[in-house]
């Protein structure tokens, strides 16, 4: 499955299956560049008239798409960040945006991501457990937080292990909506780090997030730095799928 693709007739020729992904929303949703802010401003969901603008580029993309037998996914939102991103507004949001999707299609997953920042994984699943069709998105990376500074390789692989699984098998229930590990790398700040320990990390990963009842995303399949890249960790045999 590949995020944030268009559709030509590759798509259909190998049966690749895409999911949209709104990655930048008015007024940026989280203060980062990839959601199309340039000052770290944060103003997505303070307004009714941002989130309205929102749902309309939903509305667009749905209609768009939703006809392609390539479509899989909508995915209303990438990475909301609490505080920033209230809850109230979140959900409003997210129901607003399902159905705009559903006005086309009946069978398109609409995938809702968790908030970022200090928020409950599960949050979303009393919204998404009454919605047919739903998927949450969890984004796990063991960068850009000073607790993986510090740490050895075994001390990330043991992170994967404790600090993830159990996360996300309490996401994961058995009659709720499905679960999806959207972006994962096996990167870190680990220095001097050999293609072995890489190995085993990414190794660890599989096996945690293949446990997602949607499975998982690597981000991004070709990259200019090698271990971000899917394809190179494969070609190179770190990666073993």
């Amino acid at each position: 499955m590949l995020r944030n693709f268009y559709f030509p007739s590759i798509c259909r020729k190998y049966g690749i299956k895409v999911s949209v992904d709104l990655h930048a929303a008015p007024g940026s949703q989280n203060g980062n560049e990839h959601s199309g802010t340039r000052d770290g401003s944060q103003e997505w969901g303070k307004t009714d008239e941002n989130i309205q603008q929102t749902v309309a580029v939903i509305d667009f993309l749905a209609a768009r798409y939703a006809m392609n037998p390539s479509l899989i996914a909508v995915e209303l939102i990438n990475e909301p960040l609490a505080p920033g991103v209230s809850f109230e507004s979140l959900t409003k949001f997210y129901r607003a945006g399902y159905d705009a999707v559903r006005k086309y299609s009946s069978i398109a997953y609409v995938i809702m991501s968790n908030q970022l920042g200090p928020a409950d994984s599960r949050e979303l699943l009393p919204l998404a457990g009454g919605l047919k069709g739903t998927v949450i998105d969890i984004h796990y990376y063991n960068l850009f937080s000073d607790e993986f500074k510090s740490m050895t390789v075994q001390q990330n692989i043991d992170f994967v292990y404790n600090n993830r699984a159990n996360p996300l098998n309490i996401v994961t229930t058995s009659n709720g909506p499905l679960t999806f590990v959207g972006e994962w790398v096996a990167e870190w700040d680990v220095n001097g780090a050999t293609e072995d320990d890489h190995r085993k990390f990414a190794k660890a990963q599989l096996e945690v997030y293949g446990r997602a009842t949607f499975r998982w995303a690597y981000w991004a399949y070709k990259h200019v730095y090698n271990h971000w890249s899917l394809r190179w960790m494969i070609e190179n045999n770190i990666i073993a799928l």
